[in-house]
């Protein structure tokens, strides 16, 4: 069974992950900064993709407010909306 938890992890590549806390599975987010970023950020990357990751999470969950409703008490997944990505 996986782990409930996450973490955010920077890897020997300087790459950084947030995975699951027991390293199960692929990563599920993994953000790479370019040399020309990593030269304008310094040492602030972590911090940078924790807030990259914590805009996400709350984006994800405002997008999905508006494509449940509550229908007689139960809340209903509402497929009928188009997407579109610009």
């Amino acid at each position: 069974m996986t782990s409930p938890f996450l973490e955010i992890v920077q890897l020997a590549d300087g790459e950084i992950v947030l995975q699951r806390s027991d390293q199960e599975g692929s990563p599920l987010v993994e953000i790479r900064f370019s040399e020309a970023s990593k030269e304008y950020i310094g040492d602030t990357g972590i911090d940078i993709a924790k807030a990259m990751i914590q805009a996400g999470i709350k984006a994800v969950a405002h997008l999905n407010e508006d494509r449940f409703e509550q229908a007689d008490g139960e809340i209903v997944f509402n497929e009928s909306e188009e997407h579109v990505l610009h």
